[in-house]
This record gives C-alpha cells, sequence and structure tokens, in this order.
C-alpha cells in the first residue's frame, strides 16, 4: 500500500472509532435524557475536574463552542436535569463554576468503567514508547479537528 494509501486508511480507522465512541455515547445519553452537547458538555466539566481547573460557564461555552445565551440554556437544563451545580469558585468567591453532581458522575462511572478498564487493558499489548507515539498522534488529530470546528 502506497504512503498516502496507509494515511488514508488510518484516516478511516480514525473515523471508525470517533462513530463507535459516538454510539457509545448516545447510548448513555437516551437514558439520562442527555443530548450530543449536553454529553460533550458533561464531558467537558468532567475533564476540567480532572485537571483540578474549575469551569465557568464562559469556559464551557468555549470548550464546546456555543453563546453565551446557548451555554446559559445549556447549564439550566443541566442543572435542573440533576447532572451539574452551580458553586462558588473557593479561590474566587466572585466566579461561579459548574461541577458534576454526584448522582451523575456514579451513572457515568457505572456505565463506562468497564468499557474504560477493557481500554486499559488493550493497551498492555504496547510498549510505552508505542504509546508515546499514540498520544503525540490523538493529541495531533485533535488539534486538527479543534481546528477545523473553527
Amino acid at each position: 500500500m502506497s504512503r498516502k494509501g496507509e494515511r488514508t486508511e488510518v484516516a478511516l480507522l480514525l473515523r471508525r472509532l470517533t462513530v463507535e465512541l459516538d454510539a457509545v455515547g448516545e447510548r448513555f445519553a437516551k437514558p439520562h435524557g442527555l443530548g450530543r452537547t449536553d454529553v460533550r458538555a458533561v464531558i467537558a466539566i468532567m475533564d476540567a475536574a480532572r485537571r483540578g481547573e474549575p469551569l465557568t460557564a464562559g469556559g464551557l461555552g468555549a470548550a464546546v463552542g456555543l453563546s453565551s445565551a446557548s451555554v446559559t440554556a445549556l447549564v439550566d437544563r443541566l442543572e435542573r436535569a440533576g447532572h451539574v451545580h452551580r458553586v462558588r469558585d473557593p479561590a474566587d468567591r466572585r466566579r461561579v463554576v459548574l461541577q458534576m453532581s454526584e448522582g451523575s458522575m456514579a451513572a457515568g462511572a457505572a456505565f463506562f468503567g468497564g468499557l474504560q478498564r477493557d481500554l486499559v487493558a488493550a493497551m498492555e499489548e504496547f510498549t510505552d514508547d508505542d504509546l508515546a507515539v499514540v498520544r503525540r498522534f490523538l493529541t495531533g488529530m485533535t488539534e486538527v479537528v479543534v481546528a477545523h470546528r473553527a
């Protein structure tokens, strides 16, 4: 296979993975009353929490590509459904940040925990050097997709 053919094949495999992961997200979203943008928002809030970075509504808007008015409606909807809470930032009481509810965190862990364990187990066949290349690849591909969104 040519160099271009190899790269096209990898791009198609990446697309297939994306479609499969989207389907997993959809299977979680429906029973929890979440839409596609809701799931993206919840993931952005959880990822910020994992990094130890409180996320404001403005930060959420930037993360999911929504206007201020749309983010307000989104957060209102997620809050009414019990998925998120608005709380004062402990470091700056003037700021309001978004936090996942314990119930939503538990539901996510219950649903995605097995997949996460299986993904980590599947990585065991790869060396640390292999995973470093994969990490670099996925970071680069994500940056391309984010730039394309803009």
